[in-house]
């Protein structure tokens, strides 16, 4: 999981597609929000100290919840795995942030195993939130948290053939997702998180959040989005 706001010198995650991001920063900072830090959305951290000699930057800093900085610090930069210091400063997350752009970014808790964090950035004219490792359900408490949203990406890990297992694994499948939309009262959604190992063309069943939430969109690797 890695989404990009290279005009705002923002990341929300920083998994494997991190190795790309010198193509597509524009700014010579960049902040890197964590949802969690279960390897799939950390270990591209890993990857920083190559992005910044292809593209240089005066500071860079992570901002999660303490436990989670601790985690990367004892564990993804321990000696015996990355003996390198990270190039990189942590800070624990504050309760809200003023963006240099205008923009005002806001985080909110969901339900995973180990906790996970939702985030919400409101500009004057639109809107946009990340949302990722929870349960989708359009009765939880996150949900006010979306209200209005122009653009919501959210997790889509299972499609709805794999219900059960979703809920087991603390992840979201298909028509929940876009309940979850359909309740906020999002503009656009993308469906992104998919399960690497589902390697169809539609391997969440994309009709079936359409028929849900009909401005629904399926997020692909590298994919650009203006809003």
């Amino acid at each position: 999981a890695c989404v990009l706001l290279p005009e705002c010198g923002l990341m929300f995650d920083a998994g494997t597609a991190v190795f790309r991001a010198a193509e597509y920063l524009a700014l010579p900072e960049l902040d890197i929000f964590l949802t969690h830090a279960h390897l799939d959305h950390v270990v591209g951290l890993t990857f920083m100290h190559d992005v910044a000699r292809a593209h240089p930057l005066r500071r860079v800093a992570v901002h999660a919840r303490p436990d989670n900085l601790r985690a990367i610090e004892e564990h993804l930069f321990a000696a015996g795995l990355f003996p390198t210091p990270p190039p990189f400063e942590c800070r624990p997350l504050e309760a809200e942030y003023a963006l240099s752009d205008g923009g005002r970014l806001t985080h909110f808790p969901l339900e995973h195993r180990g906790g996970s964090i939702g985030y919400r950035i409101d500009w004057a004219e639109r809107s946009m939130a990340y949302v990722t490792d929870t349960t989708a359900d359009p009765a939880a408490a996150y949900v006010e948290k979306l209200k209005g949203v122009d653009l919501l990406l959210h997790e889509c890990y299972f499609s709805d053939d794999h219900a059960d297992w979703a809920r087991k694994v603390g992840h979201s499948h298909t028509s929940k997702v876009a309940e979850v939309a359909r309740r906020a009262g999002a503009g656009v959604l993308v469906l992104v998180h998919i399960n690497p190992l589902a390697t169809a063309d539609d391997p969440i069943g994309l009709d079936a959040a359409k028929a849900i939430f009909p401005n629904t969109i399926l997020g692909e690797d590298r994919m650009e989005l203006e809003f």
